[in-house]
């Protein structure tokens, strides 16, 4: 099977009161800290107010990470299309990757605050048709195509043409997808990729089976061809050891998102203030287990068996964005992504499996390999007198000093309970509770 790829999407959400400066570095420090875990995709939005999302730029932001970065893409998530004129957009996205040595991804959306619409004198109403009109002009500047003009009621175009192309030839491409069919028509229209980022909803979650349906209809409308390994998904989480550490660290910050930023400032539909925030961490992500809610509070195992699941729902999908959020303190989180790549990554593209083969197969035939080898390393000793009687020797000294511990221990253990036994871990990230079978 195709091996998932794996990012992150940095809306950002930061809660009101920090320095907007060291938060813009600790973003940066994310997106580099993400490149060195091995991510494949680090992903930034546009927006124009709320107070908890501060990057209006995304193109900006990823310049500035691209160079402290080295291999990881760098996806615009997104461009708000109806807030630029087509030819700009098209020219910022090529200085991107050039600047990037072609890591650049072009991901775009109609524009997700009704506030930076009212702002701009937008009519939402007129939002998603603008994106797609905008997309159009985009990708034949992308292209490469020959001078073009366009008319149109919002922009412009005479004799238009890029005088600079990406590095990349082909440059991926990737639209907003949420409850609505509008995302996954454009891709469809278009050919290109999928961001669906309401899947750490509810709603998003009921939505995704039926989604890409829309996107082949639309593709088989107009001639072209879509890859459900282009399509991102977006999931909420936080890792930790046990699921109880999980949900200490995330806990707070998770009220103070829901209550504070979803509910107070967005006053998004479907939403209302919960007061006990370890109620509201069983809505969101029920006890940690996989499934019980949008998002998993819990350990690398209960994240693998989340993903499993959504993919065996969806019908398959060609990479996870872990949703970047303030739930936990910077440590914590820093933590969590790395949890997630050390054993979510190798757990779900089966990199460890023929490890565990090969840690079976010696399992299975230790009798034979051990008395072969065994065997082999006698003849050579016995085959030379001074190693024979050295072997000798070493034999009987550690039968005295075997009988000489027995006797000073027997009685120093005797009394010990089964309580007072060393206890081992009941968990170990990524491979579960230890099984305990035939006395192994």
């Amino acid at each position: 099977m195709p091996r998932t790829r794996f990012g992150a999407f940095l809306a950002p959400h930061h809660p009101t009161g920090e320095h907007p400066t060291l938060l813009m570095q600790r973003d940066l420090d994310l997106a580099a800290h993400l490149d060195k875990l091995g991510f494949d995709e680090f992903w930034c939005g546009e927006h124009h107010s709320s107070g908890w999302e501060t990057i209006a730029s995304p193109e900006m932001f990823l310049a500035a990470a691209g160079q402290l970065t080295h291999r990881i893409a760098l996806g615009t998530g997104v461009v708000s299309l109806p807030y630029h004129h087509p030819f700009n957009v098209a020219q910022r996205i090529v200085q991107l990757d050039h600047m990037t040595r072609g890591r650049a991804i072009f991901g775009t959306g109609p524009g997700a605050l009704p506030s930076d619409a009212r702002t701009l004198g937008i009519d939402p109403m007129v939002q998603r048709d603008r994106q797609d009109e905008a997309l159009g002009v985009i990708i034949r500047l992308l292209r490469g195509d020959d001078r073009f003009s366009h008319e149109s009621d919002w922009f412009t175009l005479n004799d238009a043409e890029l005088q600079l192309l990406p590095v990349q030839e082909d440059l991926p491409m990737a639209t907003a997808s949420s409850i609505s069919p509008s995302g996954m028509q454009i891709a469809g229209k278009y050919g290109i990729g999928v961001l669906s980022i309401a899947s750490n909803s509810s709603e998003g979650l009921q939505a995704l089976p039926t989604q890409w349906g829309f996107a082949e209809e639309a593709a088989a409308r107009h001639g072209q061809v879509v890859d459900r390994r282009d399509w991102r998904v977006l999931m909420s989480f936080h890792l930790a050891e046990t699921r109880e550490q999980a949900r200490r660290e995330a806990v707070h910050g998770l009220h103070r998102w829901h209550n504070e930023y979803n509910v107070w400032t967005l006053g998004r539909p479907g939403t209302s203030h919960v007061d006990d925030p370890w109620q509201l961490l069983d809505q969101v992500a029920g006890d940690g287990a996989a499934g019980a809610g949008a998002s998993v509070v819990g350990t690398p195992d209960d994240m693998v068996a989340a993903i499993r699941r959504l993919q065996e729902v969806t019908g398959g999908f060609g990479v996870v964005l872990g949703f970047a959020h303030d739930w936990a303190d910077r440590e914590a989180t820093f933590r969590s992504w790395e949890l997630f790549a050390r054993y979510v990554v190798p757990e779900i593209n089966g990199y460890t499996e023929r490890f565990r083969r090969s840690q079976q197969y010696l399992h299975d035939h230790q009798s034979e390999l051990i008395a072969g080898a065994g065997k082999a390393v006698m003849s050579k000793i016995m085959a030379h007198d001074g190693a024979a009687a050295a072997l000798a020797t070493m034999m009987e000294q550690r039968k005295a000093a075997t009988e000489q511990t027995t006797g000073q221990t027997t009685g120093q253990t005797a009394g010990r309970t089964s309580e007072q036994a060393p206890q081992q871990s009941e968990f170990r990230p990524g491979a579960g509770v230890p099984r305990q079978a035939n006395g192994d």
